[in-house]
């Protein structure tokens, strides 16, 4: 690389990026593996609602986190976790600081960690100058969690298998209050209930586009429904404005708004059902524009 003696620009030694959340606008179980795994199609739409992550080079080759988050051992985070499978593909000298300014509620199916997880490998493929393709960067990512990928590929898209097999598409964009109803939702007891439905027929890309109920329905709905109350209660509220629907396995509900004051009026009037908020749609990621493409 040039040097800016000689005119370049330098590479940066610091990058504050955005860890988008995203909603599943349906999520339908159509099987289970023989490994476990679940086989599900959905439909992932990006939001403008996101985490930051502030990402510092280091050139003693060492990863940190500058600070933790409540409940999470560092080994667990996702953040971390993936700049260490990073750092096997970088020059030994390659090091960084990872801090995280949290706004998405954890474990509320809104991707939080896994929007983390894509944000760091982005931002250091960048920051380290590794020039990995995206494709390479989603693979290592699937490593992380099937939902990393997604937040790596930066667009909305249709989503099989374990949520890994992705195809772009172009949603409609409202306004959605996003509804957290206050409780933590624990993924493996959802999926491990005997009531969950797990044999929902397969359906089209195009037919799941066309949308509508049932089609944009969440097989984890009625399950979490049953074991946490609150979510029921919150789903009920936002249902008396607009459709609404659990995204992943919860905790928070959503429901869509054509324009922002309507969704607003709801989010202030949400009061004993949890904590609202306001986001729009988007198809193309707030990390993939702050990157530049």
């Amino acid at each position: 690389m040039t040097d800016s003696a000689h005119g370049a620009t330098p590479a940066p030694t610091t990058l504050r990026l955005p860890a988008p959340a995203k909603l599943n606008r349906l999520l339908h179980i159509t099987g289970r593996r023989a490994d476990g795994y679940h086989e599900l199609q959905t439909l992932f739409q990006l939001l403008d609602l996101s985490d930051s992550v502030t990402l510092t080079a280091r050139n003693d080759g060492r990863l940190a986190l500058a600070s933790t988050l409540d409940g999470v051992a560092a080994d667990d985070n996702l953040a971390l976790r993936a700049a260490r499978l990073l750092k096997r593909r970088a020059p030994a000298g390659c090091g960084a600081t990872v801090a995280i300014d949290k706004r998405l509620p954890m474990g509320g199916g809104l991707g939080g960690g896994s929007s983390n997880a894509a944000t760091v490998l982005l931002g250091l493929n960048a920051l380290w100058q590794l020039e990995l393709s995206l494709d390479t960067l989603a693979t290592l990512g699937l490593e992380l969690g099937a939902d990393v990928p997604v937040f790596i590929k930066g667009h909305s898209a249709w989503a099989e298998g374990i949520g890994e097999k992705l195809t772009p598409v172009t949603l409609e964009t409202p306004w959605f209050v996003i509804l957290h109803p206050g409780v933590s939702v624990s993924t493996p007891a959802v999926f491990s209930d005997p009531q969950l439905t797990r044999h929902t027929p397969p359906i089209s890309m195009a037919r799941a586009l066309r949308g509508g109920a049932p089609t944009w329905q969440n097989d984890c709905e009625a399950v979490v429904k049953t074991q946490y109350p609150p979510v029921a209660n919150a789903l009920d509220f936002l249902a008396r404005f607009a459709p609404s629907r659990l995204t992943g396995t919860g905790a928070c509900v959503f429901a869509a708004f054509d324009k922002v004051k309507d969704a607003e009026r709801v989010a202030q009037a949400a009061g004993q059902y949890g904590t609202a908020r306001v986001a729009k749609g988007c198809n193309v990621s707030p990390l993939h524009d702050a990157l530049g493409g």
